[in-house]
């Protein structure tokens, strides 16, 4: 097992609709074992997570765009876990979130057929999910949905995208 993957895993966040947050006593959880494995700042950074019609889009952003020590921490963990995630390894957000995460499991069998694009934005940066798979599009949906709701107090979803690729 990858350390690299399953560290920066930490990470993940869900999506669009109302999804409601996980419990105080999950919230504190989920935060205590990301901040062992995030490098970045929690309060100093923002997660968005969009669905798309082919899947979606992972943001994290730098509260200030002149931070950029926290920057460059967020291009550091986003493009590592990019590469973990093309190689089928979601070790990370399973030992987050658990094995039953939603989403997660489809994912991991059907990660050949996911396309997992990471680019740098000028205040961080995101991956891109792209599947054609409509199977493997709803995966990521739950997968988001579940991200969003164990990492309430510092993820929201984005709004609805049509993704065009890049």
């Amino acid at each position: 097992m990858n350390k690299i993957c399953l560290a920066l895993g930490l990470l993940m966040m869900p999506s669009a609709y109302a999804v409601q947050p996980a419990s105080p006593a999950r919230l504190d959880e989920v935060v205590a074992r990301g901040v062992h494995v995030m490098p970045f700042d929690l309060d100093k950074t923002q997660h968005v997570f969009t669905q798309t019609d082919t899947g979606g889009i992972q943001q994290v952003l730098a509260k200030d765009a002149n931070d950029h020590k926290q920057i460059g921490l967020i291009r550091d963990h986003l493009s590592a876990l990019a590469k973990c995630f093309g190689e089928g390894d979601f070790s990370g957000p399973m030992r987050i979130h658990g094995d039953t995460m939603p989403g997660v499991q489809d994912l991991r069998t059907g990660f050949s057929h996911i396309q997992f694009a990471y680019r740098e934005l000028a205040d961080g940066a995101q991956i891109a999910y792209v599947s054609t798979d409509p199977k493997l599009i709803a995966a990521v949906h739950q997968y988001f949905d579940a991200q969003l709701s164990d990492h309430a107090r510092h993820a929201i979803p984005g709004g609805s995208m049509q993704h065009h690729g890049h």
